[in-house]
């Protein structure tokens, strides 16, 4: 069963930068889409971004249009999200997540087959 593993969670000041990335536990590893998410306590796991593995296409919930980018890197079977200028509002645990079939919105979590564990991602102000 693969695995995906985040990576780069921690803390940060308001207005700083943090880059997660999410590694594929197995290279032959091959998804639609992948995707991350996010959940804050007390509050349902919302979309963040969304990358198509073949064409990367890139899909951003309007919270952090502007400020995250997500990137993938093909040979690694990694994907990125680079957060900037973030706020406080921005910390949560986040999640990454593979779909293996298209034909998917892939901003809801039904919409992808696996998850990482998560990473904890804080924002001081």
């Amino acid at each position: 069963q693969v695995q995906l593993v985040e990576s780069g969670g921690g803390l940060v000041q308001a207005g700083g930068s943090l880059r997660l990335s999410c590694a594929a536990s197995e290279r032959t590893f091959s998804s639609y889409a992948r995707g991350w998410f996010r959940q804050a306590p007390g509050k349902e796991r919302e979309f963040v971004a969304a990358i198509l593995w073949s064409g990367g296409s890139t899909y951003y919930a309007d919270s952090v249009k502007g400020r995250f980018t997500i990137s993938r890197d093909n040979a690694k079977n990694t994907v990125y999200l680079q957060m900037n200028s973030v706020k406080p509002e921005d910390t949560a645990v986040y999640y990454c997540a593979a779909g293996r079939y298209g034909s998917r919105t892939w901003d809801r979590p039904n919409d992808y087959d696996y998850w990482g564990q998560g990473t904890q991602v804080t924002v001081s102000s």
